[in-house]
């Protein structure tokens, strides 16, 4: 089973590593989480975020698709170039996610 973490989550457990209250912590969070929307947002057209030892997140740029079909119609459409993002984790989290599940 799938499990969710939401920002309160996280904001919970920064408070607890770094021994402040949560409601701080919380204001924080989400401004860390604001700061790196708004860079991705501000892509012009691509950007690359590093965050040692965690990951690197990016916009990309696709490439237009001038032959694209329709799925249901088979319809050939025509899809214009646009940003995507994309995480590939640090390291250190490389290592723990290859460790065989129990």
């Amino acid at each position: 089973m799938k499990t969710t973490i939401t920002k309160k989550d996280v904001a919970k457990r920064t408070a607890k590593l770094v021994g402040e209250k949560i409601y701080q912590t919380e204001k924080i969070v989400d401004g860390v989480f604001t700061a790196l929307r708004e860079f991705m947002s501000e892509a012009d057209p691509e950007v690359r975020i590093e965050i040692r030892d965690f990951g690197v997140f990016e916009v990309k740029t696709t490439k237009a698709k001038p032959k694209a079909r329709n799925p249901k119609t088979g319809e050939v459409i025509y899809v214009p170039p646009r940003r995507k993002t994309h995480f590939k984790a640090g390291k250190l989290l490389k290592e723990v996610l290859k460790q065989p599940l129990p």
